[in-house]
């Protein structure tokens, strides 16, 4: 064997290699995976493979669910022949939507089954960690009206004109929800848009943008933060909207001052604490409101009132298996299983331990293993969001076309901290681009907006 056959028959023995060591950790090789399967590059992570019994509670979950979940991705999977996502992992997920398609599992075991078959499970989190973020969101409920009065005076404005996105045709499609946006002055001219005072302070009065109007201010905030809700009319009747979107201005977490200040204390914070504090203290609460800059700008969704409202993916979210995921890291219509402890209900933290769609996002969900559950409409889902911030272990659910060697062969394997600490790390945010999706103006226009 002259040297030059060396190589090939050393990374032939090598590939073997790595095939049997997949196999004994539960991820199999068909035959067809035999051939140069597509990497899976994730940077500022951490990925081990894992096999399916290495899920703690994997059996015991609701596996049907989870796949009607997954198919209602599929939906919008399966339409985009040509797609502006040319990641690797979108086209593989195609793939197993085709199966998904095909399949109709009568019960939870054979909807195991089809996961198990079509993917393999790989541990995943950022470098440095050996858990990830979860946190919760929901639709609110809220009385409003589609006339201004005395009563109801804060409005909920529609997209303004004059809301630009740089280098991008105006459209009646939403705004990405990250990137850069302004108010185009004159033909050319380019600022940034009015933040959240100059808006409260009526800079869009008489332009005809209201949607409606709510009793509260607070609520106004909030449903900016969830970036949907159901507004109750007088007549009752329901307005749906949905977040259309943002003004540029980055998401400020308003609770950090009133810790800081020692109001309240980190564990006493919540999104009903803080909205308590609002409510008790408007003069106060207006101030700090104000201190978030960035705005929201909705769209009315003639979504039927039984109906749950619309993820960033284009499709109507699940209580309880959606989750919103950075947008750019990871793709829409990926499974992943979450292993956590958390207080769904009231008292003490419970296992949590469920397969999750990724079918949302926001800018203030960020990295590998950051997950934002979504928990249906209401008070009681609300509640439920609210005390949810809190330490889990992701697993990603890769399609067998993906090949987990190339990926774990290049990052270093998670390395377990201890307990004690698990509950200490964490940080907060969020449907279809919600309040938390929004992004930074550039540095030339800040300073430019305040002179």
């Amino acid at each position: 064997m002259n040297e030059r056959a060396v190589i090939p028959a050393r990374c032939s023995a090598l590939r073997r290699l790595m095939a049997a060591m997949f196999y004994l950790l539960g991820a199999q090789f068909s035959a067809a995976e035999a051939r140069e399967l597509p990497a899976l590059k994730i940077p500022n992570s951490q990925i081990e493979p894992a096999a399916w019994t290495d899920l703690d509670g994997w059996t015991d979950d609701d596996h049907e669910t989870a796949f009607k979940t997954f198919l209602a991705s599929c939906k919008a999977i399966l339409p985009q022949s040509v797609s502006r996502d040319d990641r690797p992992l979108f086209a593989a997920l195609r793939d197993v939507c085709r199966n998904a398609a095909a399949a109709k599992p009568a019960d939870g075991e054979q909807a195991r089954a089809f996961f198990e078959k079509n993917f393999r499970p790989l541990r995943i989190a950022t470098l440095g960690e050996s858990t990830g973020l979860l946190t919760g969101y929901y639709e609110p409920i809220v009385e409003g009206s589609r006339t201004q009065s005395e009563e109801y005076n804060v409005p909920l404005y529609r997209r303004p004109s004059n809301l630009v996105v740089p280098g991008r045709p105006r459209s009646a499609e939403a705004f990405p929800n990250k990137g850069q946006v302004g108010r185009r002055v004159g033909r050319r001219k380019m600022v940034p848009y009015w933040d959240r005072g100059e808006i409260e302070d009526g800079i869009l009065t008489g332009r005809g943008l209201e949607i409606c109007w709510l009793k509260d201010p607070v609520d106004a905030f909030f449903i900016q933060i969830q970036g949907s809700a159901r507004v109750r009319l007088p007549d009752g009747g329901v307005v749906r909207v949905n977040y259309d979107a943002h003004n540029g201005w980055p998401y400020t977490p308003i609770g950090k001052p009133l810790i800081d200040r020692g109001v309240l204390t980190r564990d006493e914070m919540s999104m009903e604490r803080l909205r308590q504090w609002m409510q008790a203290n408007p003069a106060e609460g207006k101030e700090l409101r104000r201190q978030n800059r960035s705005y929201i700008f909705f769209r009315e969704t003639g979504i039927p009132e039984k109906d749950e409202p619309t993820g960033a993916q284009g499709i109507p979210v699940t209580a309880g298996r959606s989750i919103a995921v950075d947008r750019g890291i990871h793709v829409f219509g990926t499974p992943f299983f979450i292993s956590a402890e958390l207080p769904i209900e009231n008292g003490p933290p419970k296992k949590f331990r469920r397969l999750m769609v990724a079918q949302d996002t926001g800018s203030a969900i960020v990295g590998v293993a950051r997950a934002d559950i979504y928990f249906g409409a209401g008070n009681e889902a609300g509640q439920m969001a609210g005390r949810i911030r809190h330490q889990g272990r992701f697993a990603m659910l890769v399609p067998r076309e993906i090949d987990p060697a190339k990926a774990a062969a290049e990052v270093p394997l998670p390395k377990p901290r201890p307990a004690m600490q698990l509950a200490r790390a964490g940080s907060r945010g969020k449907l279809a681009g919600k309040e938390s999706s929004v992004s930074f103006p550039p540095r030339h226009w800040k300073k430019r907006h305040r002179r």
